[in-house]
């Protein structure tokens, strides 16, 4: 699978931050939206990884092994398909991400930290996603200190009826498939995503006294309608709703859980254009309903969220732009019943503006009023200098904080004093490079995170001093021959006053291969390998994984493809005591209409 990573980098030293893809990319062609202005990639300050559809044919189901694969990222799972997953952006795990579907927020306010679990969210709904690493907390709010995905679903690229069908079966009795169809025209558009993700898994637990499969089931489906109602105003719906099922390991003697789990959202959206400011407002909807069936402590756990938003845009001159905006969210946790809630007003604000032809400037700005807590204001400043067409500099700073979470602060294990919001800053310098048949980069970071939130001895305690997690990404991108050669290659040091954070690699590769065996059939390798982790109780065992992938078109529309994962059958564990899945070989066939 190739992976073409748009790498933003930010500021005024000599170190090289490209882009992992199979072709080499125009930078002043490719645009981002992950900041308040959608702009083209080398006029902004921050790193932004973007996978695109045609980058998810034939992966793997679980969404958490693309993000795996992008420099900066690493993902540990409680076993195969299905199970709980979490991902680290530069050694700061999900609680410090967000990540919006369709521009609905989806992270879990009803979770022990509000953050999405990757494990049972499958890539069928997924036509494209934006990761932006370091803090976006200008933009998104709590929680983004390390970054925030952008997910959006399959919409039509051109006029009249268009769609796109998947299928696969594989090893574990899988079967994963997925149907897109849509209509555009000049009044608007529909798009419609169904998929089907199922397998009876593997036994994760290591150490078990019995092997028990793990199975999983999710079906997903997303709907989103635009229509313009005039040249000057566009309305639209989007909403998903996914519902399944996981089986896990509760203990190494007890073999039976189940987690049911209900995903559903919903946005309404209103824009308007004409005159010197386009307004967009927005009303959204989201509940996570997880019920633990077999778990002695909480059982039931929803979480909801109701979201206002209005952002206005406007082009100041001919140099500069500026977005502005505010939102309002409702957030409520119910745990068996029980109920907690909390509230954040924001008001916002980001300036784009040309220092020159080669060089911009990005500021931006937030001021948050929460419910419960004392107001948070946050910055972002960065850079972007194009000294040739080739090479382009980038520097970014941003502050950010994360509240605590609903069940930090009420749960079970809540303490008796008061939490306070953590406090962070953070940066990163580089510069990328794009050539005709080459391109190379690296990016420099930091982050540090002061009155972090740990679990004490029996209760969620203010940790003291101050957590730090930096380090360096490097990526190259060769064009050889027929073949498309890329690297990763991401050194991290995370710690709290020296002692390092758990299950974060110190070293994390991604090599990859891919090119043409014939006219029609292609072939990919990749190899993900980490490094010097550490978890509880010691050092986890290193581990090399190789994955294999060949592609035959039947047709200028149709492919079919073999993926064959862990193809040395290398015995693994990302968590210890939680097994990977061994060798295992899946067959599928897509097309597009």
């Amino acid at each position: 699978m190739s992976m073409r990573s748009i790498l933003l980098l930010s500021a005024a030293i000599v170190l090289p931050q490209a882009a992992v893809a199979q072709d080499v990319f125009e930078l002043d062609e490719a645009f981002v939206f992950s900041g308040l202005l959608p702009v083209e990639v080398n006029r902004t300050g921050s790193t932004v990884e973007v996978v695109e559809d045609e980058d998810l044919e034939g992966s793997e189901p679980g969404l958490e092994n693309t993000l795996d694969r992008l420099p900066g990222v690493s993902v540990t799972s409680n076993g195969g398909l299905g199970t709980s997953s979490t991902i680290r952006v530069r050694g700061l795990d999900s609680k410090y991400v967000g990540v919006t579907f369709n521009g609905i927020e989806v992270t879990d306010p009803s979770s022990t930290q509000t953050s999405l679990n990757f494990g049972s969210f499958t890539r069928g709904l997924v036509g494209r996603l934006e990761l932006a690493k370091g803090s976006q907390t200008t933009v998104y709010g709590s929680d983004a200190i390390a970054g925030a995905i952008n997910i959006e679903t399959w919409r039509p690229e051109v006029d009249g009826r268009s769609g796109e069908a998947f299928a696969e079966v594989g090893s574990f009795g899988t079967f994963s498939g997925g149907l897109s169809y849509g209509y555009r025209d000049e009044a608007g558009e529909v798009a419609l995503t169904l998929t089907r993700t199922q397998t009876d898994g593997i036994s994760a637990r290591s150490a078990a006294a019995v092997a028990d499969d793990d199975a999983f089931e999710e079906t997903g489906l997303s709907v989103s309608v635009r229509r313009n109602l005039t040249d000057s105003v566009t309305v639209g719906v989007t909403g998903f709703l996914t519902d399944g099922f996981s089986e896990f390991d509760q203990s190494a003697t007890d073999p039976v859980a189940q987690l049911d789990l209900t995903r559903t959202g919903v946005r309404a959206f209103a824009e308007v254009s004409g005159g010197d400011i386009e307004h967009e407002v927005g009303v959204s909807y989201f509940e996570n309903d997880r019920n633990d069936l077999f778990s002695p402590f909480t059982n039931r756990f929803v979480g909801e969220r109701l979201k206002l938003d209005y952002l206005g845009t406007v082009d100041l001159s001919a140099t500069t732009s500026l977005a502005f905006g505010a939102d309002w969210t409702e957030e409520t946790s119910t745990l068996d019943g029980v109920v907690s809630d909390a509230s954040n007003g924001a008001i916002f604000g980001e300036l784009l503006h040309a220092l020159g032809e080669a060089t911009d400037l990005t500021l931006g700005l937030r001021h948050d009023l929460n419910s419960d807590f004392d107001d948070q204001t946050t910055a972002r400043l960065a850079v972007a200098h194009r000294a040739s067409e080739t090479m382009t500099y980038r520097a970014s700073v941003g502050s950010g904080f994360r509240a605590p979470s609903l069940y930090e602060r009420f749960g079970p294990f809540a303490p008796a004093t008061t939490l306070s919001p953590e406090s962070s800053i953070g940066g990163e310098i580089g510069v990328d490079a794009a050539y005709e048949n080459a391109s190379y980069g690296a990016t420099v970071f930091y982050t540090e995170i002061d009155d972090r939130i740990g679990f004490g001895t029996t209760t969620y305690v203010q940790a003291p001093g101050t957590t730090v997690a930096q380090g360096v990404e490097l990526s190259a991108d060769w064009a050889v021959g027929t073949a498309d050669v890329f690297a990763a290659y991401t050194y991290t040091d995370a710690a709290t006053e020296g002692t390092r954070l758990l299950r974060v690699p110190r070293h994390d590769l991604a090599l990859g291969v891919s090119g043409n065996l014939s006219e029609s059939l292609t072939a990919e390798v990749d190899v993900r390998a980490a490094y010097d982790t550490l978890d509880f109780g010691g050092p986890s065992d290193d581990f090399i994984v190789t994955n294999l992938t060949l592609t035959q078109a039947l047709t200028d529309t149709t492919d079919a493809y073999l993926r064959v994962e862990n193809i040395f059958d290398e015995d693994y564990e990302t968590i210890p005591g939680f097994s990977m899945p061994g060798l295992s070989v899946f067959a599928g066939i897509r097309a597009s209409f």
